[in-house]
């Protein structure tokens, strides 16, 4: 049961919380070892226990000492006074019962307690692409690329399962390993010396090939293994937001949602926030960005935070991406990469 996280409920119906907990007990990634009804009794049995994650009402949450382990809101209704409250308790996802009970228990197992030997190093930035043709995949690439020129141990995971873009983005042979391969080596010393390298320095997990089968839990086992010994991690995820993109949104530490500048990627990234909530882990990154009727200082009008970066047009990518190679660092958008690089690896930064 190491690998199993464990919970504390703090729900005040009686009847929801041994919905939630029977649910959460039968995943087997997940054990619900108390339920408690008010603020006072689950600051308790946080106290006591000491959780791996607490999944929780908003109103019981908000009043409660939960020394800081992480909270998940879960609500039977959405309300816009259970985001605020649930936004001012810290809470790092907002789940509905029982519509979104897979995406809490994803969230809820990404929350279990490594051992001691394995314990999570990494900086860990999830980069989402709500439209398709936005770029996610050239952002997840160079970005890796430049967080490893900035002298951090980077690797990055393609969770993209079913199109496994990032082996032809980086031009990876027939020796690079997927996921379904590195999975059964997650907890072995030679791990490490399995995950293929890219000649930027970066190592690269990849999408399982069309003839191999895999489960969301081996691309979650390979992600914690290489959290533990990586400076850095990027998750490149698929654009509709499935059970393993929405428990990479709650193991990451900053997610980047990739924009073009047109009325579609804004009312994608428009659904994709309305997962997400007013997560203030969420920056956005511009890309391709070039004149148009709509510019880049309505990223902040539309969405009340300024880029992350804005990439301008560059001829050189298609080139590059037909040739399975990234661009080179000098230039405009190599600059742009390293700063946005400084930006995911600063602890301290936060979204305007």
């Amino acid at each position: 049961m190491d690998d199993v996280a464990r919970v504390v409920l703090g729900l005040e119906e009686h009847d929801v919380a041994e919905e939630v907990m029977h649910f959460l007990d039968r995943t087997g990634r997940t054990r619900v070892v108390a339920t408690a009804g008010d603020p006072r009794q689950l600051a308790e049995a946080v106290r006591q226990l000491e959780p791996d994650t607490v999944v929780a009402q908003p109103s019981v949450a908000v009043g409660a000492q939960l020394n800081g382990s992480s909270l998940l809101a879960l609500e039977t209704r959405e309300s816009v006074a259970s985001l605020r409250a649930a936004i001012a308790s810290g809470a790092r996802g907002y789940y509905l019962w029982p519509a979104e009970r897979e995406a809490l228990a994803g969230a809820a197992a990404a929350a279990r307690a490594l051992p001691a030997s394995r314990e999570r190093r990494a900086r860990v930035v999830a980069v989402h692409g709500p439209r398709g043709g936005a770029g996610a995949t050239f952002v997840a690439t160079h970005l890796a690329a430049a967080m490893s020129r900035s002298g951090a141990q980077t690797a990055i995971v393609d969770l993209d399962l079913s199109f496994g873009d990032l082996t032809p983005a980086l031009g990876a042979g027939d020796e690079a390993r997927s996921i379904a391969q590195l999975a059964p080596l997650s907890a072995e010393p030679s791990f490490a010396d399995a995950v293929w390298s890219h000649p930027e320095g970066f190592r690269a997990a990849f999408a399982p090939g069309p003839h191999e089968d895999t489960e969301a839990r081996n691309a979650q086992d390979v992600v914690t293994a290489l959290a533990a010994d990586e400076d850095a991690l990027v998750l490149h995820l698929p654009r509709a937001p499935d059970d393993l993109a929405q428990w990479a949104f709650g193991f990451a530490d900053r997610i980047v949602e990739v924009l073009s500048l047109d009325v579609l990627s804004f009312r994608a990234a428009t659904r994709a926030l309305a997962v997400l909530g007013d997560d203030q882990r969420v920056g956005f990154v511009v890309n391709r960005s070039s004149r148009a009727e709509i510019t880049v200082a309505d990223v902040q009008r539309v969405f009340g935070r300024e880029p992350l970066a804005v990439l301008p047009v560059d001829r050189g990518v298609t080139a590059a991406q037909d040739h399975g190679r990234l661009l080179p660092r000098r230039g405009r958008t190599g600059r742009a990469f390293d700063r946005l690089a400084a930006r995911c690896l600063a602890v301290e930064e936060a979204p305007a």
